[in-house]
């Protein structure tokens, strides 16, 4: 899949570079053509009807464990299906990753979100470093719409300059799917910016960047879409640790019936 944005990618990476390191995030409308959107969408649905069945279930998570409807996010698409591993690894999307932290981005996870119409469940202010085991705390997630999200479909929402306060200390947050919120964390007194965006359009944040998502209140629309996410090469991954607290996350799920 050749993605068109390649050539709008070279000739702004400097200014896209220094507005991620100024905010903690940048905003790319209309990275995906039509045609590229389509062919994403077709595979995806390829994915979900095909290959999620064989999907471990501590990778699948449903707003509701007992209806199918109710899919919201599915974690580790690349390890599980060579498109989106090569989505993942070649092209724009990784350089796009080395651009924003200025290093070799070494690809972690592909991951699939959605918020179901009407039921989709709010997501706390976080900071995606708090569950990344890596020192320096170094890394990316892109994430790209597969469909329209206006403000009633939970749309991403960041503080503008929250990464330089560096690691926020996290609490339980009782979210399946983000299951930690920073301690503390106001966002009536944070700098927000909000991302209602368009099918195609793609934000990205660095791994210190405080950022949330309302519920989706709307009665018949989903808010499909993917996260990349990127280690700087730079950074020393615990992958021990990793292992461990994904262990330990699984089976306090299981019991409590939450997969």
């Amino acid at each position: 899949m050749r993605l068109r944005f390649g050539e709008e990618l070279e000739a702004r990476a400097a200014a896209l570079r220094t507005c991620f390191e100024q905010d903690g995030f940048v905003s790319l409308p209309g990275f995906l053509a039509a045609g590229e959107l389509a062919e994403l969408r077709a595979q995806l649905a390829r994915f979900l009807d095909e290959v999620l069945p064989r999907v471990p279930r501590e990778e699948v998570y449903f707003e509701e464990r007992d209806d199918p409807r109710s899919l919201k996010q599915v974690q580790q698409l690349g390890r599980h299906d060579p498109f989106f591993q090569e989505l993942a690894t070649r092209g724009t999307v990784p350089r796009l990753a080395q651009v924003l932290l200025g290093e070799q981005a070494l690809p972690r996870n592909v991951q699939y979100f959605d918020k179901p119409a009407g039921r989709g469940r709010a997501t706390p202010p976080h900071q995606d470093g708090a569950y990344f085991p890596i020192e320096p705390n170094h890394a990316v997630t892109l994430w790209l719409a597969l469909e329209d999200v206006a403000e009633d479909q939970g749309c991403v929402r960041y503080a503008r300059g929250s990464a330089r306060r560096g690691l926020l200390e996290h609490e339980a947050s009782g979210t399946l799917g983000f299951s930690r919120r920073a301690v503390g964390f106001d966002p009536a007194r944070a700098e927000v910016a909000a991302f209602p965006c368009r099918a195609g359009d793609l934000v990205a944040h660095h791994s210190l960047t405080v950022h949330w998502c309302g519920p989706n209140t709307h009665e018949d629309r989903g808010r499909q879409a993917l996260g990349f996410i990127y280690y700087g090469a730079g950074c020393h991954h615990d992958a021990a640790a990793s292992e461990d607290y994904q262990r330990r996350l699984a089976a306090r799920l299981a019991a409590a019936e939450r997969i």
